[in-house]
């Protein structure tokens, strides 16, 4: 490994994402330290790029961004088990996370350490491109369906050959990353799936497992859910885009359902980040935040309806990410249970490319997943 390396460097709060020099790091004993070969762009990045002097307010400076890592292992920890020097994996890197160091472990760089535990083999026949699609969207769905905070469905295990029949899981906006994930991983364990997404996405959403798509631009959504569930039992729901926690609750309430499962804001951040200053645009921005956010909470509680955010690192420390990474997600790839999703869009190569990515992925990305090649 050579001592230092190209990254893209976030210099100071706000400021345009830079191509810098940083040491190549060495493994803590359950690291492994990659070669990264691409890196996928998430919201989140753009969002701690341009709020992140209020929204993630630990994260020191300079800072590596990022999430999404698909690579070659050039070094193990001494702890390792799973892996050896040469072999392709992808991995959810957890470096702007509250106690970790974003220069070890962020994405946007040549090199990088991922978690032993986070870390799975890419199976033969799937590119690295293909495979950096999936760290955060895959892990913010298992959080989503499997930690017990939110749904907390049983884990499907592939040598259990019980029937499907376990219930409903309503995905609203299963077009997006995270939803199109939830669609293949609810299936997988077991559970039926109903979801919305645009009619030019409908038959992608259904070819995931979904057996009711509608519609979620429609003002009868809502009627057309509750008609496609049709009296089965649901599990929960999981609330993906900017308007879809008041859909969901409305199906919950009329369902039965009791679940509630929170990916997205109800206010965008989008135009904020790209302001030249925050303050004081913030004010109002956060302000609607806030009461929105109270509001749903409100209307929640009313319902019977336990609602909360999904954190989509925080399977960094529970059984769920030990299992999903470690077994489940790297056979149901191999077997063809999973696919990586959403299909990569390349936007261009080397570290210099990823702050344009980042500008793209901020203006609007449908059905797609913007992907930097390093």
């Amino acid at each position: 490994m050579p001592r230092h390396h190209a990254a893209a460097v976030l210099a100071t709060p706000r400021a345009r994402l830079s191509v810098e020099r940083m040491p190549t790091p060495d493994p803590a004993p359950r690291e492994v330290v990659v070669r990264v070969r691409a890196v996928a762009i998430n919201p989140i990045d753009w969002v701690i790029q341009g709020t992140g002097s209020v929204t993630y307010r630990w994260l020191r400076m300079p800072a590596v961004l990022g999430s999404d890592v698909a690579g070659e292992v050039v070094a193990i920890g001494s702890e390792v088990t799973r892996f050896r020097i040469g072999d392709r994996v992808f991995g959810l890197a957890t470096g702007t996370d509250r106690g970790r160091d974003s220069r070890r472990e962020g994405a946007f760089q040549e090199y990088t350490t991922l978690l032993e535990h986070l870390t799975a083999p890419i199976p033969d026949g799937i590119s690295h491109v293909e495979a950096s699609v999936l760290p955060l969207g895959v892990s913010t769905a298992a959080c989503a369906l499997f930690q017990p905070r939110h749904l907390g469905l049983a884990i499907h295990d592939p040598a259990d050959a019980r029937p499907r029949d376990r219930g409903v899981v309503v995905v609203w906006g299963g077009s997006t990353s995270v939803g199109m994930n939830a669609i293949q991983l609810a299936r997988a364990a077991g559970y039926d799936v109903v979801s919305t997404a645009s009619p030019r996405n409908a038959d992608l959403v259904r070819s995931l497992g979904a057996d009711v798509v509608v519609d979620h631009g429609s003002p009868g959504a809502v009627d057309d859910l509750v008609a496609g569930i049709g009296g089965r039992t649901v599990v929960g729901a999981v609330a993906l885009g900017e308007t879809s926690t008041a859909g969901c609750l409305e199906v919950l309430r009329r369902t039965g359902g009791s679940v509630l499962a929170m990916a997205s804001m109800p206010v965008s951040l989008a135009e904020l980040a790209g302001r030249r200053r925050l303050f004081p645009a913030m004010l109002p921005v956060f302000s609607r935040l806030g009461l929105r956010t109270l509001l749903l909470n409100a209307r929640a509680r009313r319902a019977g309806i336990r609602a909360a955010f999904i954190w989509g690192t925080s399977l960094r420390d529970d059984e769920v990410g030990r299992r999903l990474w470690g077994r489940l997600l790297p056979e149901w790839l191999a077997d063809g249970t999973v696919r990586p999703l959403p299909e990569a869009f390349v936007a261009g190569d080397g570290v210099g490319a990823i702050q344009e990515a980042l500008d793209r992925q901020r203006a609007g990305v449908s059905a797609r997943k913007i992907v930097v090649t390093l």
